[in-house]
């Protein structure tokens, strides 16, 4: 796990963990307890998350029922092998464990979607999260990760030999992953095949990939690893350590589920909200989060999926005939969404509600189609 790493005060950008005795205000987090915290293990009954094996035949009908009532599962049986995920985890550790200044090379700045520093999503809330990340898109990797290490030496190759071989086997995952996804629609093979020629939704799927530090906290009570959200884009995988700290939001009544960590090898996915778009509403995305403990480090890596950013997401016409028959959001692109999100971060509204179908006048440019995803 990462060692205590220093900067000089002169730079306010750094916040060391290491050396914090308390939580401070900057980062302490009104309102974390009001819903009560469950279990999420196998035989809490209800709240046990869903386990979906790929191996077996019945997985396309586990799919959905996770989909629809969780937005998330557990992925059991997907091929990556453990020796590759320890490689990976052992990693990101070294890197997270590098001295402050050297990490600070490669600091996120206003605008950049690649780099290190707090969660993108930091930027919405007048709070910071007891947590360092780092954004790269596995397109560019190299050439991300120079500024990280400018040299070019042995840790910079190890490191991104080892995502790179990450990414294939995680980029051919996806693309098995949207086949079930797909069967769990309803469609069949020959079905799904055409949806895919018409469409290229799995071809045409871009990668970006965020490594997650969330360090032992004095006070976790006050503090918060990851604000409460859900993913934007299509799915996101989940590689996560032994140590528990995700959690998923449910109702009836309002609870936290905590996802077991000790699944030998498992993917936590969660559904994102254009993949809400796509399949019409019938599989949700999931409103997540995660905590910080006193005890130990936690470290996690997302790798997300979602469409090129020139792409026109809306409901499949195969998803809207099974889910009443009119689309129920507008077409919109990744890029338009995120602009939509961003306004609802501000006003607390719901950016998956503000990209709903409310009129279906024919002549609206903006309205889902019969056509689904578009190009």
């Amino acid at each position: 796990m990462p060692t205590p790493s220093h900067l000089s005060s002169k730079d306010p950008r750094y916040f060391d963990f290491r050396a914090a005795r308390r939580v401070p205000e900057t980062h302490a987090w009104p309102g974390l307890h009001e819903h009560p915290v469950v279990d999420g293990r196998a035989g809490a009954g209800e709240d046990a998350v869903p386990v979906v094996d790929m191996r077996d035949p019945g997985a396309a009908e586990a799919v959905a029922r996770a989909a629809e009532q969780w937005g998330a599962f557990l992925l059991e049986g997907h091929g990556v092998s453990r020796e590759l995920l320890q490689r990976v985890e052992a990693r990101i550790a070294g890197m997270f464990a590098l001295p402050a200044q050297e990490k600070m090379r490669a600091v996120r700045r206003p605008g950049d979607s690649c780099g290190y520093g707090s969660p993108p999503i930091s930027s919405f809330f007048a709070k910071s999260m007891w947590s360092e990340g780092y954004t790269f898109s596995p397109a560019n990797l190299r050439s991300d990760l120079r500024k990280l290490w400018p040299k070019q030496g042995h840790d910079y190759r190890l490191f991104c030999d080892v995502m790179e071989e990450f990414h294939g086997e995680m980029r051919a995952l996806s693309d098995r992953l949207m086949e079930l996804f797909l069967a769990a629609l309803g469609l069949t093979g020959e079905q799904a095949a055409a949806v895919e020629a018409e469409h290229r939704i799995a071809e045409t799927m871009t990668a970006t990939m965020h490594l997650n530090w969330y360090p032992k906290c004095p006070d976790p009570k006050r503090a918060l690893g990851l604000i409460a959200h859900t993913d934007s884009g299509f799915f996101t995988f989940v590689l996560q350590s032994l140590v528990p700290g995700l959690q998923l939001f449910r109702h009836g009544p309002d609870r936290w589920v905590t996802v077991p960590a000790d699944v030998q090898d498992a993917f936590v996915v969660n559904v994102g909200d254009l993949f809400q778009i796509l399949t019409n509403g019938r599989f949700h995305s999931v409103y997540h989060r995660a905590v910080v403990n006193r005890d130990s480090d936690r470290i996690s890596l997302g790798y997300f999926l979602g469409p090129p950013a020139d792409t026109k997401v809306a409901p499949l016409r195969e998803a809207v005939g099974r889910t009443g028959g009119k689309p129920a959001y507008r077409a919109v692109t990744w890029p338009e969404y995120m602009a939509v999100r961003k306004k609802a971060f501000t006003t607390g509204a719901s950016a998956l509600k503000m990209v709903a179908v409310v009129s279906n006048a024919a002549d609206d440019d903006d309205t889902a189609t019969d056509d689904g995803l578009l190009s």
